[in-house]
């Protein structure tokens, strides 16, 4: 939300603008993939489990087997690091401007899509580790979150957490990235970016501390 004035008896600041990206693809599909193949990736800070996960929706992803698979587990949290700082990154508006500007084919455009797009595990590593049932948990998460969003303007999480909002604002923040796992997870990524699990921007206790890193 952002105006040229300010709005009389709106609290929100005029000219504050923040971006929510509450479907990070490239972070999910890691986040799935670690879960359903079973992988035990080692790192520090590496984030906790997703909240969704259902056996009955991804039954016997977790128990295929793949000569793959140590290698997808070395690889994982690297690949983590390498989407996770891309999430962190404020696009400049004028790239998309850019992009219609080439040609289909070019090497110009192929790189303004990779730097848009980011690094992902398709890109890596193809579609393999993507199963059917990856299809099914996908879509029965996408039907659970439709049904969560239904509420009005002033019961987002933004709204009702103002007063911790502003402030982290002010000290740069423009962007929440949030991902769909369990318990609390929040990390300062980029220099104007706030990554949250979908359960701590539930909580407005839990989102107001998070919100807190930006102090």
């Amino acid at each position: 939300m952002r105006s040229s004035a300010p709005i009389p008896g709106d609290p929100w600041p005029h000219d504050m603008s923040l971006t929510i990206e509450d479907d990070p693809h490239a972070l999910v599909d890691l986040l799935w993939i670690r879960q359903a193949w079973n992988l035990n990736p080692t790192g520090d800070n590496l984030p906790p489990l997703l909240s969704n996960f259902s056996t009955s929706t991804s039954a016997g992803a977790e128990t295929l087997l793949s000569d793959k698979s140590a290698e997808w587990q070395e690889a994982w949290p690297s690949m983590w690091l390498a989407c996770l700082e891309h999430a962190g990154q404020i696009r400049d508006p004028s790239m998309f401007e850019q992009l219609h500007q080439t040609e289909n084919g070019s090497v110009e455009r192929l790189d303004l899509l990779q730097k848009l797009s980011g690094p992902s595990w398709r890109n890596s590593y193809g579609d393999e580790a993507f199963t059917d049932h990856y299809q099914t948990w996908n879509q029965t998460r996408f039907e659970m979150s439709s049904q969560r969003h239904i509420r009005s303007w002033d019961e987002e999480p933004e709204r009702v957490t103002l007063a911790a909002v502003i402030p982290a604002w002010q000290s740069g923040m423009t962007k929440v990235v949030v991902i769909p796992c369990e318990g609390t997870y929040s990390r300062v990524i980029g220099q104007h970016a706030l990554l949250v699990t979908a359960e701590t921007r539930a909580d407005n206790e839990r989102y107001s501390e998070a919100l807190e890193l930006f102090h």
